[in-house]
C-alpha cells in the first residue's frame, strides 16, 4: 500500500513538472527569441531617422529665379525629396518620375504631399524636363549644407535616396537606392494615415 502511494506521489510530481514545463515553454521561447536570436523584422521599408540628430539647417535655398526660400515654406505637407545636379541624367529623371508616381498612388491623400527636387549646383535645367515635372518644387541649395543634413547608406550618395520630411519640417525617413515603389507607397500610406489621426 505504501509502495503504491509513493508511486502515485512520484507520478504526480512528474505530471506537475510537465504542466509547469508546458506553461513555461512559450515564455522561455520568447525570451530566447528576443534576447538571443534578436529578430530583424520591422514594419517599415524605409529607414527611420531620428529628427533630433538631423535638424533642418539653413540650406541657402533659392528658387530657380534666384529668390530666397526656406523649406519651412512647405510646412504642413509631407515632403518627398530628391537630390541631384541641374544636369539631371537618366537616374535623376527616373527618380523624379518615381516621386510623381508615388504621390499619385496615394489617391485622395496625394494633396498632402509635395515633391521637392533639391538642386546642388547652378547648372541650367532642361526646359522640357521642367515642363514634364511641373508641380515638382525645384529649389537650388548649398551642397555642403545638404550633405551635412541628409544621411546616406554606406556606399551610396544623396542622389541615390528619396527622403521624407514630415509636416512639421522634421527629416524622418530615407528610402534605399532603387526603391521598390509598392513598398514606398505602403510606407507613405502608413505615415499619411497615422498623421491624420486625431
Amino acid at each position: 500500500m505504501e509502495k503504491i502511494s509513493q508511486q502515485k506521489r512520484v507520478s504526480g510530481r512528474w505530471k506537475l513538472a510537465l504542466v509547469i514545463a508546458i506553461c513555461a515553454a512559450p515564455m522561455l521561447a520568447s525570451y530566447l527569441t528576443y534576447y538571443i536570436v534578436k529578430p530583424q523584422a520591422r514594419n517599415n521599408y524605409g529607414d527611420l531617422i531620428d529628427p533630433r540628430e538631423h535638424p533642418m539647417p539653413d540650406l541657402g535655398a533659392r528658387l530657380l529665379d534666384g529668390d530666397p526660400i526656406s523649406l519651412d515654406a512647405y510646412k504642413g505637407r509631407w515632403l518627398m525629396i530628391h537630390v541631384d545636379s541641374g544636369d539631371c541624367g537618366d537616374a535623376c529623371r527616373k527618380s523624379l518620375y518615381a516621386l510623381r508616381q508615388l504621390r499619385t498612388m496615394q489617391g485622395k491623400e496625394m494633396d498632402r504631399i509635395e515633391r521637392v527636387w533639391l538642386i546642388t549646383d547652378d547648372k541650367p535645367l532642361d526646359t522640357v524636363l521642367m515642363r514634364e515635372y511641373d508641380g515638382t518644387r525645384m529649389v537650388r541649395v548649398n551642397a555642403q549644407a545638404l550633405k551635412a543634413w541628409l544621411p546616406t547608406e554606406s556606399g551610396t550618395q544623396l542622389e541615390d535616396h528619396i527622403y521624407i520630411v514630415d509636416p512639421r519640417g522634421h527629416l524622418m525617413m530615407r528610402f534605399p537606392k532603387n526603391p521598390d515603389p509598392q513598398k514606398v507607397k505602403r510606407d507613405m500610406g502608413k505615415l499619411l494615415a497615422a498623421s491624420s489621426i486625431g
